[in-house]
């Protein structure tokens, strides 16, 4: 394999290192990641007060925000990306890096 292909794991590349270079080329993946577990987060506290309602319904509205927000997150992820890859090369003349 070639050095410069992007996907390929170098070998001696640690996982926070991996994370930190794939989070500087998809910045919305780690806000994706923060979001799901902010809303795991918050569904745990909220299981404690949830008075009448059952649990599958608890937990089915929890997993919902939380694949919710992933798919928002990878949904601007994709438009910031076809923005900078089409319309802002085409309307202001700015090169690829």
């Amino acid at each position: 394999m070639s050095s410069d292909n992007q996907w390929s794991a170098d070998e001696e590349e640690g996982q926070l290192s991996r994370l930190i270079r794939k989070s500087r080329d998809s910045p919305f993946v780690p806000v994706g990641i923060a979001g799901f577990m902010t809303v795991v987060s918050y569904g745990l506290y909220k299981l404690k007060y949830r008075k009448d309602q059952k649990m599958s319904i608890h937990l089915i509205h929890m997993r919902v925000a939380a694949q919710g927000f992933v798919v928002g997150a990878v949904t601007l992820g994709v438009l910031y990306s076809m923005y900078k890859d089409y319309i802002r090369p085409r309307f202001f003349n700015v090169s690829k890096k």
